[in-house]
């Protein structure tokens, strides 16, 4: 009798809780749990270990499911919501810190030429490219590391095939330039891609945690490799490729030897949201096309790799459906909130950084944008460091002048050896060039030639500034214009440079700058905001800001749309180095303005040039705390927010990008002040509008003196011959036109 009741108690609880074996999978991860092979449309619970349900989803049209933002811990179990339901075994949701595999486990994974998969801390694989060079090794290794095609296997180039015999990369192409150009100098490559993206599993999102625990992993599998010299490996790419090394690098993997970053963003706010206005041209459009290529064989050449059999690419394409959107996430960011968007500041975390760091970045730069100055003083703890900055555009990383030093920077602290001078690399450089600039330009000789060891060589670059500027970039060959070439360079050895002083020039009436402030009363003008300005593209229809004189279609403002000042024409030649501040009166008739600011040179031949610009929602104009004379730093905070009152004055300070430009004596200097747009290739702004047309009053009398403080160094002197205009890459040139500016009245 005893047993009957308890085996009636045992239905009883059965019926109400209990649950059949799970069909459907589940991986355990960091802060997550993906689950795969459920029923579509099923609906996922999970519960913790006191049976609590902390989290609910339906399963996707391939059967799957990301839980996120789980608190690490064991018990966990995820069970279907049907009458009949199944259940996990319990689970084990890891943290950070209990994730972290022995060493042991990352020497177990053996690479080979070719195609590789990579296994993560929670059992992900990521698809990976492998190029060695000729010989047995140990070679110098440098990996890069996104969601790009990074681990597409491809033919070699038709063009390039019978250079297979000297460099093996050749008909073994990774994806990747800067993968590539290091094959060519000798360095085994390692191309992965990302998860979520290509043929690698897990679901994508934006530098998410495991992005760069995946990072931290890729690194230590590559460095245990029998083939990789010294067991330390470098990072390599540019854009996307470059950003991740300062992810990846921050989190300190043993095995990483050095980064070499290029063309990459100072804050994700700054290129996504420039001084707090959606830049809804390149950023949104980048992200949109990674997530376009992040769903299943969303880089289409992952089918060719099913169909031939592989069940890793076609098993790994179940979790892709799940990645996080991060479009609408972009949309919807209006404040910076610390707590959600730190992590995603490189300016906030570079100082985590242990390893020697070569950065470059272009002042005009079209994609990433112009603010990874931001970084240049965050470097704090990297024992070697080397900044190269030059005006021009997205792809500047490449120039034979930076490449020959992002080559010996390779060559110091991977291969741990004296420069290489490369004779065969050189001598095909002009063919190479030929076809990426359009200018048969050639890498010059190591400049370490000299060194007869690796310490002396070492010692030497350790030696030099860390911060190397090159000027009129474009300019460089008097014969071909535009060509990849500079005037003259400047070293520093901090920044801001101590060499910098404080240029004031005041806007006054009849459209004037003077280095005095105005006396007057009641002088003000007005521009007119244009929403539809903040689509209008820099470039002619069909141009391409990446050819050696792009074809631009920079235009002058129409009558009433934009306020400018002009200085006298100068009375020596000097060179700029630095941000430059604005520092406005503004008037609005409504709560809000979207500003732009533009700095160009007006020259003699009747050329006006174009520097820099910057961008400001004027109810974000509070300077931030680490504001400077020439920066004001404004944080995008919400609780620095501030509406103008319609109606009264205003003081709001908006800081130009980054750059460097030199001006010479019978130029003027211009800046304009304008509704956002019309400046960029390729970004555009999403301007707030308002129910009736808006006109702005800027300040210019004695009450409400209006300035621009400009980064003027000492010390530098300048040729007197001007460059040919166009030839400055990124800085397009038209013909000068009067200023007229439109008084402005309440």
């Amino acid at each position: 009798m005893r047993s009957q009741h308890f085996l009636l108690f045992a239905v009883m609880v059965c019926a109400a809780g209990c649950a059949k074996e799970a069909t459907f999978q589940v991986r355990e991860s960091v802060e997550q749990l993906h689950v795969t092979h459920a029923r579509p449309g099923a609906t996922l619970l999970v519960v913790d270990a006191s049976g609590k349900e902390v989290a609910r989803g339906e399963a996707d049209v391939q059967g799957s499911y990301v839980f996120r933002r789980l608190k690490p811990g064991p018990g966990y179990v995820v069970k279907t919501g049907d009458k009949d339901p199944e259940a996990t075994k319990p689970l084990t949701v890891m943290s950070v810190e209990s994730s972290a595999p022995k060493p042991e486990r990352y020497a177990q994974q053996k690479l080979v030429a070719g195609f590789n998969y990579l296994t993560m801390r929670d059992g992900t694989t990521l698809s990976a490219w492998v190029t060695l060079p000729n010989g047995r090794g140990p070679f110098p290794t440098v990996v890069s590391y996104s969601g790009y095609d990074m681990s597409r296997p491809q033919d070699p180039n038709p063009d390039f095939e019978f250079l297979c015999g000297e460099f093996p990369i050749m008909c073994n192409p990774p994806t990747d330039a800067s993968s590539m150009l290091a094959g060519m100098m000798g360095y085994a490559t390692v191309s992965v891609n990302i998860r979520g993206t290509g043929c690698s599993g897990g679901a994508y999102d934006y530098f998410e945690t495991l992005q760069i625990l995946d990072g931290y992993d890729v690194i230590e599998i590559v460095a245990a490799q029998d083939w990789v010299q010294h067991h330390k490996v470098g990072m390599v790419g540019l854009s996307y490729p470059g950003i991740t090394q300062l992810f990846v690098a921050a989190a300190r993997p043993p095995g990483l030897a050095a980064i070499a970053p290029m063309s990459v963003i100072g804050s994700t706010d700054t290129t996504l949201l420039p001084g707090g206005i959606l830049n809804d041209g390149f950023a949104v459009s980048w992200v949109t096309n990674v997530l376009s290529r992040a769903v299943p064989y969303g880089q289409q050449w992952e089918q060719k790799r099913v169909d031939a059999g592989d069940t890793i690419c076609q098993e790994n394409q179940l979790l892709h459906s799940q990645m996080i959107d991060n479009v609408a996430q972009a949309r919807q960011i209006v404040f910076n909130i610390p707590e959600e968007h730190d992590r995603y500041n490189p300016s906030l975390f570079t100082d985590q950084i242990e390893v020697p760091v070569f950065l470059t970045g272009a002042w005009q730069d079209e994609q990433t944008g112009p603010y990874f100055f931001l970084l240049f003083d965050k470097f704090k703890n990297s024992p070697s460091l080397r900044i190269t900055a030059t005006n021009g555009v997205h792809i500047e990383g490449f120039d034979p002048n930076v490449l020959s030093e992002w080559q010996a920077f390779l060559d110091l602290f991977v291969a741990r050896r004296v420069p290489t001078d490369i004779s065969k690399v050189r001598n095909l450089s002009p063919l190479l060039y030929t076809e990426f600039f359009g200018s048969a330009l050639s890498l010059g000789p190591s400049r370490f030639n000299r060194y007869a060891t690796y310490e002396e060589a070492l010692a030497a670059w350790k030696a030099e500034p860390p911060i190397r500027i090159l000027f009129e970039n474009g300019a460089g060959l008097p014969s071909d214009p535009g060509a990849p070439e500079f005037v003259f360079e400047r070293s520093f050895t901090q920044w801001p440079p101590s060499e910098t002083n404080a240029l004031e020039l005041h806007f006054a009436s009849n459209g004037r700058m003077t280095t005095t402030p105005p006396t007057e009363t009641n002088a003000a003008s007005s521009f007119a905001l244009v929403p539809e300005a903040g689509q209008v593209n820099v470039l002619a229809p069909g141009g391409n800001v990446w050819a050696k004189l792009p074809r631009y279609a920079w235009k002058q403002p129409q009558a009433g749309e934009a306020v400018i000042f002009e200085s006298d024409a100068l009375t020596e030649s000097f060179a700029m180095f630095g941000t430059a501040s604005v520092d406005l009166w503004i008037n609005s008739p409504v709560d809000d303005a979207d500003v732009e600011v533009t700095l160009t040179e007006v020259r003699p031949d009747g050329q006006e040039i174009y520097v820099q610009s910057g961008w400001l929602r004027a109810g974000h104009r509070k300077p931030g705390p680490n504001a400077t004379t020439f920066w004001p730093a404004q944080t995008l905070r919400e609780d620095a927010w501030s509406p103008l009152v319609p109606g009264e004055w205003t003081q709001m300070r908006i800081g130009t990008a980054g750059f460097a430009h030199v001006v010479r004596a019978g130029s003027k200097l211009r800046i304009a002040i304008d509704a956002p747009g019309g400046v960029r290739a390729d970004w555009r702004f999403l301007l707030k509008t308002f129910d009736r047309s808006v006109k702005y009053g800027v300040g210019h009398d004695a009450a409400h003196p209006s300035k621009v403080v400009l980064p003027r160094l000492s010390g530098v002197t300048v040729s007197p011959a001007y460059p040919p205009c166009p030839s400055l890459r990124g800085q397009p040139c038209r013909a000068v036109e009067p200023i007229s500016n439109t008084p402005w009245s309440p």
